[in-house]
């Protein structure tokens, strides 16, 4: 039998190392303790959850995540001291990494991927988790969504005393509040920003109970709206937290009236999109379960930053650079239809790579709606590792291939866009997420931003 090291021994080397790995310069100083802790002592990670006073609450969806979670830390920023895996570290590892920084933390808020979420619920044992959406997303990883879902119905069901905070909108995670004894059900109630009808690449489009597609009185964001099934009823929940009343403002930013058990109050959001709305809600409906008074949550979502390369605007010298990241259909479409909404640019850099944090499979690519971008462009950098399909994407949408250049090289692209974009002009880049890394490290480099780890630190 192993001899069980102490727990405060197993921290201290795991915090070394990551310390080790920072002033080597390398971002594994965020992953890396988590990781070291995970292999010398699993258990260690329950251990430390439980010193969290006020315990833990968990935040995961197919998309906006890290969004979500930034934000519910600007609501409870001041009032708790919170750990939180703001760098997107959102693996077992992650989390365990953040716990290990936790010391003087009350509460701990983890950004949790969907596939990890059963693992780390099992041994952090939340007072509250929320689950935001679920979108088909790297399939060689996930498999169909079904498959997530399943593993969510069955953390859900191993967790009866914590608080759910699920958004109603979305088929498969609103069901997840049925049976549950303690939960919020979210959503959005405004038609006006609906879509006249479900999107070819809508996932959730048959009933879960009997297989019927279900009939959509109006559907918000892919698949996510008010839904019910023609043949058996089943239909969207009885939402008790709801955005109302909604205003989209192109790039400027968003606004909505919050209504919720706790009162009524109008959200002013510096964030664009009805996704961030959709965001922005999930964020309000679990800061009300925490304790929050409305009052911190419109402040909060008052004051609040993007999270890095979510809706992120960049000065480089006298150009200005926005980064909006894609990596799914669903993403993808709302980021194209916020940009339009905006208004269209003459210059895109669009990188596409396929490395396992992205996956493997870019197909996904095909269901994506990018026709809209096209009438304004004079010029796509196509750039990453699948740049070439990325430029076939576009030609057969329609883009005439004088006007896409393709530059794999991530540095060489960016350049290119700058090169392109006028004085005064900014520069719209839609990267996926090792793409968004890369080129953000690129930008770093040159001292324009801090890297994603020394903001986090």
């Amino acid at each position: 039998m192993r001899p069980q090291i102490p727990l405060a021994l197993e921290a201290a080397a795991a915090r070394a190392a990551g310390a080790l790995s920072r002033v080597a310069g390398r971002g594994g100083g965020t992953t890396l303790p988590g990781k070291l802790l995970w292999k010398l002592d699993p258990g260690a990670i329950d251990r430390l959850a439980r010193q969290l006073p006020q315990g833990s609450a968990l935040i995961s969806a197919t998309n906006g995540k890290t969004t979500t979670s930034a934000m519910v830390a600007e609501i409870l920023r001041g009032r708790v001291r919170i750990a939180h895996n703001d760098s997107g570290a959102n693996l077992v590892s992650g989390v365990a990494s953040t716990l290990l920084r936790a010391r003087g933390a009350e509460l701990g808020l983890f950004e949790v991927d969907e596939a990890a979420l059963s693992e780390v619920a099992r041994r952090v044992q939340p007072k509250a988790i929320l689950l935001g959406n679920l979108f088909r997303d790297q399939l060689d990883r996930y498999g169909e969504l079904e498959i997530v879902a399943a593993r969510w119905r069955d953390a859900v069901a191993s967790l009866p005393h914590t608080e759910l905070v699920v958004n109603g909108d979305d088929p498969q995670v609103g069901d997840l509040a049925r049976g549950h004894g303690s939960g919020r059900i979210f959503g959005l109630d405004d038609p006006r920003h609906a879509r006249p009808a479900l999107q070819h690449a809508a996932d959730s489009k048959y009933c879960l109970r009997c297989g019927t597609p279900y009939d959509y009185v109006a559907a918000y964001v892919g698949h996510l709206g008010d839904y019910r099934c023609p043949n058996c009823g089943h239909a969207r929940p009885h939402l008790d937290t709801v955005a109302r009343d909604v205003e989209l403002h192109g790039l400027a930013g968003s606004a909505f009236t919050l209504e919720a058990p706790e009162g009524t109050t109008r959200i002013a959001l510096p964030l664009p999109g009805l996704y961030n709305v959709y965001n922005a809600l999930g964020a309000a409906a679990l800061a009300l379960s925490l304790g929050s008074p409305l009052d911190d949550i419109v402040s909060g979502l008052g004051r609040f930053a993007a999270a890095f390369g979510r809706f992120e605007r960049i000065t480089i010298e006298n150009r200005g650079l926005l980064m909006l990241l894609i990596k799914n259909p669903a993403g993808a479409n709302e980021a194209v239809r916020t940009i339009v909404e905006g208004s269209t640019p003459t210059v895109a850099v669009i990188a596409l790579n396929d490395a396992i944090a992205d996956g493997r499979d870019v197909s996904w690519i095909w269901d994506v709606d990018f026709e809209p971008l096209l009438a304004g462009l004079d010029t796509l950098v196509a750039t990453g590792s699948r740049a070439a399909e990325l430029a076939l994407r576009f030609a057969y949408g329609g883009l005439d291939r004088d006007r896409i250049e393709v530059i794999p090289e991530l540095e060489g692209a960016l350049d290119r866009g700058l090169e392109l974009t006028p004085a005064g002009g900014e520069l719209t880049v839609l990267p996926t997420y090792t793409a968004m890394l890369a080129l953000r490290r690129i930008v770093a480099s040159r001292g324009h931003i801090a890297n994603y780890w020394e903001a986090a630190s």
